[in-house]
C-alpha cells in the first residue's frame, strides 16, 4: 500500500524486448515436457499462495477477498489443465499416410506475444492467455492495467519461481501510450487484448498495419433470458450473483435480464428485492456481498449512464445513486422500461446496474437479446429441452449457458462476436490461436519425416 512504480524508460523496454527475443529461441526448442513442468509448478504456487495473491487484488482494485482467492485458485487449475493437455493439443494431425505420400499439420509457436490485460480479473485474465501461450512455446510480454502493478509483478514472480527461464514471462510497467510502439516492434509476433471496445479498435488497427494476429476479448452486455418454464426462484438467485460478480465489473456478467410475460412479475419482484437487500461494504469483510468499483472514473461513468437513461425514460426500481463514505461505491440498481435511445439499452454498464425487460414470448425474448452490438455470452433459463436448443442456436453470442450463469472454464473456448471481439481463449482453440498451423507434405520418402 502506498507504493509507487516507475514506468520503464526506453532503455529498459528495449532490454526486455531483446530478452524476450533471445528467450524465444531456446524456449520454443525446449522439450514440451520442460515447458509443461513450469506450468505444473506454477499451478502449485498459485494454489499455495492464493490467499496472499488474492489479497493483492482486493487491495489494488477492490475485489471481494474470497473472490480474489478463488480467482487465484482458478489460475492454478488453468495452469494444470494446459500442463496436462498441451501434448494432445500440439500433437501433429496426420492427414495422409501411405502410398508414397505423407501429410500432416503441425502447430508451432510464433514468438513473443504481447498481452494487454485489464484490472478486473488481474490474475485469471493473464493466466488464461499465458498458460496456453507458454505451453505452445511462445514467450509472453504482459502490459497490465496501470492500477494493478503489484498483481502484474506477482505474476512474473510466480512464473520465474516456477522455473521459467529469463525472458519467458516478463511484465512491462508502461503506460497505454507505449502500446502501439510495442505492437509495431518486429520482435513482437502477435497481440492478445482483453478490454474495452475502444482499446480493441486501437490495438487492432496498429496490429493490422503490421500484419500481426490479434485476439480481442472486448466488452459485453450479456442477456439473461427467463422463459415460461424456468425455475424462477433459482433464476432469481442466480441472476443476482450473475449481475454482481466482481462488483458488477465483468465483461461476462449478466447485464440485460429478459423475462417473458408468463413469469415477468414474479421474476422482477424477486430480483429487485434481492438486489436491494445486498450487503454493500468493505471487500475484505467476509459478510460483504458487493464491494466498491475500482476507480472514481468508473463510478462517474456508471452514474452518468444511469442518469441519462432515467432522463430518457427508464424507471428506477431500486438504487441509482453513488453511496457516501470512503471508496467508490454505487448502490445495486435495477432499471425497467428502458427505451432504445437510453444508454442503458445499448451501452455496457460496468457496475452493479441491471436492466430488466419484459418480452411477450420466446420469439420476443430472443429478439431483445440479439438487439445489441455485443455478442459475448448469454444465459437461458428453461426446462424445455427443445426451447433450450433453439436459444442455443439462435442467440448471437460466442457462449450460451442453459440454467446457469456464464463463467469461463479452461476446458471450453471462450470469446465473442460482433463488438465483443474475435478469436478464442481457453480449450484447444485458445492454444491454437497463437501458433503457426503448418502443413508438411512429403513424397517418395517412405513414411514421411
Amino acid at each position: 500500500r502506498g507504493q509507487t512504480f516507475e514506468a520503464l524508460d526506453d532503455a529498459g523496454l528495449e532490454a526486455k524486448l531483446a530478452r524476450a527475443a533471445r528467450a524465444f529461441e531456446s524456449w520454443s526448442r525446449a522439450p514440451l515436457a520442460a515447458r509443461t513442468a513450469v506450468l505444473a509448478r506454477a499451478a502449485e504456487l498459485f494454489a499455495a499462495e492464493a490467499p496472499t495473491l488474492g489479497r493483492l487484488a482486493t487491495e489494488e482494485m477492490g475485489k471481494l477477498l474470497v473472490a480474489g482467492q478463488q480467482e487465484v485458485e482458478k489460475c492454478a487449475e488453468g495452469c494444470l489443465y494446459y500442463a496436462d493437455r498441451a501434448a494432445v493439443f500440439l500433437r501433429p494431425e496426420v492427414i495422409v499416410a501411405g502410398d508414397g505420400e505423407s501429410g500432416e499439420v503441425r502447430f508451432e509457436p510464433l514468438g513473443a506475444l504481447l498481452a494487454v490485460m485489464p484490472w478486473n480479473f488481474p490474475f485469471w485474465q493473464v493466466v488464461r492467455f499465458a498458460a496456453p501461450a507458454l505451453a505452445a512455446g511462445n514467450v509472453a510480454l504482459l502490459k497490465h492495467a496501470s492500477n494493478v502493478p503489484r498483481c502484474a509483478l506477482a505474476l512474473e514472480d510466480v512464473f520465474v519461481r516456477a522455473g521459467a527461464p529469463a525472458g519467458v514471462f516478463q511484465t512491462l510497467l508502461v503506460g497505454s501510450e507505449r502500446v502501439a510502439g510495442i505492437v509495431a516492434d518486429a520482435r513482437v509476433a502477435a497481440v492478445s487484448l482483453t478490454g474495452s471496445e475502444a482499446a480493441g479498435r486501437r490495438v487492432a488497427a496498429v496490429a493490422g498495419q503490421h500484419l500481426k494476429k490479434t485476439v480481442l476479448e472486448l466488452g459485453g452486455s450479456d442477456p439473461f433470458l427467463v422463459l415460461a418454464s424456468a425455475d424462477v426462484d433459482r433464476a432469481v438467485a442466480t441472476a443476482v450473483r450473475a449481475r454482481i460478480v466482481n462488483n458488477g465489473q465483468s465483461c461476462i456478467a449478466a447485464k440485460r435480464f429478459i423475462a417473458v410475460d408468463a413469469v415477468y412479475d414474479r421474476f422482477a419482484a424477486g430480483f429487485a428485492s434481492a438486489m436491494a437487500a445486498l450487503k454493500v461494504g468493505d471487500p475484505s469483510d467476509a459478510a460483504t456481498q458487493l464491494g466498491p468499483l475500482a476507480t472514481s472514473a468508473i463510478r462517474e461513468t456508471l452514474a452518468a449512464q444511469v442518469e441519462r437513461s432515467v432522463a430518457a425514460g427508464a424507471r428506477l426500481v431500486t438504487g441509482g445513486k453513488k453511496l457516501d463514505g470512503p471508496g467508490f461505491f454505487y448502490a445495486p440498481t435495477v432499471l425497467v422500461d428502458v427505451p432504445r435511445e437510453a444508454p442503458a439499452f445499448s451501452e455496457e454498464l460496468f457496475g452493479p446496474v441491471a436492466t430488466l425487460f419484459r418480452a411477450r414470448d420466446t420469439d420476443d425474448a430472443l429478439g431483445v437479446a440479439n438487439a445489441s452490438s455485443f455478442g459475448l455470452a448469454a444465459s437461458v433459463w428453461t426446462r424445455d429441452r427443445a426451447e433450450a436448443e433453439r436459444c442455443a442456436r439462435e442467440l448471437d453470442t460466442g457462449t450460451v449457458f442453459v440454467n446457469e450463469m456464464v463463467a469461463s472454464d479452461s476446458r471450453f473456448p471462450f470469446g465473442g462476436i460482433k463488438a465483443s471481439g474475435h478469436g478464442r481463449e481457453l480449450g484447444s482453440f485458445g492454444l491454437r490461436e497463437f501458433v503457426n498451423v503448418k502443413t508438411v507434405r512429403t513424397f517418395g520418402l517412405g513414411g514421411g519425416l
